[in-house]
C-alpha cells in the first residue's frame, strides 16, 4: 500500500473516528468528560486535515523562500515518502493507531524511516553558488509580493548585546517572532560578529495592508561552542535601516547564502546541550523577570533558536 493510498484511507477512519465519538457523548453523555471527547475530536480533524493533504497528490516544489534553488534533504525524503513527516512527528499513541486500522483493513504498509538529521556546521558553497553571488542579492520577491524596499538587500553585522537589544524591542511590540532570551544571550559567543538579515518566507512576506508591517529576519549566531546556527527575529523597517553597515557587500551576500544553507537552528542546537549548570557551560536559569525597560525577559530556550570568533568561511 502507497503512503497516498494509506493517506485516503487513514482520513475516511479519523472521520468515522469522530462521528463514533460525537454520538456516543451524545447518547451516553455521563461515560467520557465532554473536553475529553472535543480534544479527541479536534485532534482527529487536524489529523483527517493532514491525510487529505497527503492523498490529495503531490504539488510541484517551490520553495517559500526564493533564491533556494533546489529541495532539501528532508524535503526530498518527505516527496520520496509523502508519510515520512506525520509518521515521524506522532506519538506513540497515534503510530499504534495507524498500525491498528492497517492490520483490522488486512493492509500491507511499510513505515517510512527517520527523517534526515540536520547537519551540524556551515556547509561550504558549491562553485555554482559561488558564482550565483556575483548576480544580484540572494533574497528573492515571491511570485505575487510586493518587493521590499532597496535598504532591505542588506546584512547587518551584531555583537551579542545589540541582538539582545533587537530582541527586547520584538518582545515588547509584540512583533511576529522573537523575544528577549536570558537563555540564548548566555549561550551566545561574546566575542563573535553575529548577523541579521531580511528573508521572509512567502508566507510571511510584509503586508502593512493586513497589519504586517514588520521584517521577518534570519539570523546566523555563533553559539559558546563555536557551532554557528539559524534563528529568526522580526525587525521593523526603520530599526533595521537604522543599523549600521560594515560588511562588504560580496561579503554579505556569502554570508547570506551561507545562512540559508545552514540546516541547524538554536532549538536543535538548545536540545543537544547539557543541562546548564554554574560547573558546566556557567548559566544558572534565573525566574522570570522584568527588563530594564520594564517588558518580560524570558530565561527560557527559544523554541523551533570559547575559540577564534571568525565567521564561517572567511
Amino acid at each position: 500500500m502507497s503512503d497516498r493510498e494509506l493517506a485516503g484511507f487513514l482520513a475516511d477512519e479519523a472521520l468515522l473516528e469522530i462521528r463514533h465519538l460525537a454520538r456516543r457523548a451524545r447518547m451516553s453523555p455521563e461515560e467520557a468528560a465532554h473536553a475529553e471527547v472535543i480534544d479527541k475530536m479536534d485532534k482527529l480533524a487536524d489529523f483527517c486535515r493532514d491525510m487529505r493533504a497527503i492523498a490529495a497528490g503531490p504539488r510541484p516544489w517551490r520553495p517559500s523562500q526564493r533564491g533556494i534553488g533546489y529541495p532539501s534533504r528532508r524535503t526530498q525524503a518527505m516527496r520520496a515518502r509523502p508519510m515520512s513527516y506525520r509518521w515521524n512527528v506522532a506519538n506513540e499513541e497515534r503510530q499504534a493507531w495507524i498500525l491498528s486500522r492497517i492490520d483490522a483493513a488486512g493492509y500491507r504498509w511499510t513505515p517510512p524511516p527517520a527523517l534526515p538529521t540536520p547537519r551540524k556546521g556551515v556547509p561550504p558553497l558549491t562553485l555554482r553558488q559561488h558564482l550565483g553571488l556575483l548576480f544580484g542579492w540572494p533574497v528573492k520577491t515571491p511570485h505575487g509580493c510586493r518587493p521590499l524596499p532597496r535598504q532591505s538587500r542588506s546584512l547587518k553585522a551584531l555583537d551579542r548585546d545589540e541582538l539582545f537589544s533587537l530582541q527586547q524591542e520584538a518582545g515588547r511590540l509584540r512583533l511576529g517572532m522573537g523575544e528577549a532570551s536570558t537563555w540564548l544571550h548566555a549561550h551566545l559567543d561574546p566575542d563573535a560578529t553575529h548577523y541579521l538579515f531580511p528573508d521572509p518566507p512567502s508566507f510571511y512576506w510584509p503586508n502593512p495592508d493586513a497589519g504586517r508591517r514588520w521584517w521577518h529576519c534570519r539570523v546566523l549566531v555563533r553559539m559558546i561552542d563555536g557551532e554557528w546556527v539559524n534563528s529568526s527575529l522580526s525587525v521593523l523597517p526603520e530599526t533595521f535601516a537604522a543599523l549600521p553597515s560594515t560588511v562588504p557587500r560580496l561579503r554579505q551576500r556569502h554570508l547570506v547564502a551561507t545562512a540559508r544553507l545552514t540546516e541547524r537552528d538554536v532549538g536543535l542546537w538548545g536540545r543537544d546541550h547539557e543541562p546548564c549548570t554554574p560547573e558546566g557551560c556557567g548559566y544558572t536559569p534565573p525566574d522570570e523577570h522584568q527588563g530594564d525597560d520594564g517588558c518580560a525577559v524570558s530565561p527560557q530556550r527559544p523554541r523551533s533558536p570559547a575559540s577564534e570568533s571568525r565567521p564561517p568561511h572567511s
